[in-house]
């Protein structure tokens, strides 16, 4: 029976990186620029069923994309998030969050706080882009 699986049968937003056990994109959301999702390849749903290795090497990316958001997008916070209650396939979320997104200080799932979008331009988000890219690369050497 074949499994239907938003992240199994789409790349859940535009691919960054990638390796043989996950990948990393870039999610379309206006209100957050800059928002990443690292996502493991194959259809788990619970961490602890990652042999070590596994649970060591996603979250090294999805350390090394947080890394990537600070540098680049200088946010207020990082939210990193990984619930799968709508979609059970294993996913990090690596949220940067600003005073002025539509959620802070609350959680994006949360309650609207305004209408405005964050002022963080396209060409700094293709900068994250690119230097996610580089980073976890580097970090898998």
């Amino acid at each position: 029976m074949a499994v239907i699986c938003e992240l199994c049968n789409t790349q859940g937003g535009r691919v960054l990186w990638k390796d043989n056990l996950c990948r990393v994109v870039l999610v379309d959301d206006d209100g957050y620029p800059g928002y990443c999702r690292v996502i493991w390849n194959d259809h788990i749903k619970e961490m602890t069923e990652l042999a070590a290795e596994g649970r060591r090497h996603f979250m090294d990316v999805v350390f090394a994309v947080e890394v990537c958001v600070r540098d680049v997008l200088a946010p207020e916070k990082i939210n990193l998030a990984s619930l799968g209650n709508v979609t059970p396939h294993l996913h990090w979320h690596v949220i940067p969050r600003f005073r002025s997104d539509p959620h802070f200080p609350n959680t994006i799932w949360g309650i609207k706080q305004r209408d405005e979008q964050c002022n963080i331009t396209g060409p700094l988000v293709e900068q994250l882009c690119n230097r996610v890219a580089g980073l976890v690369l580097t970090a898998q050497r």
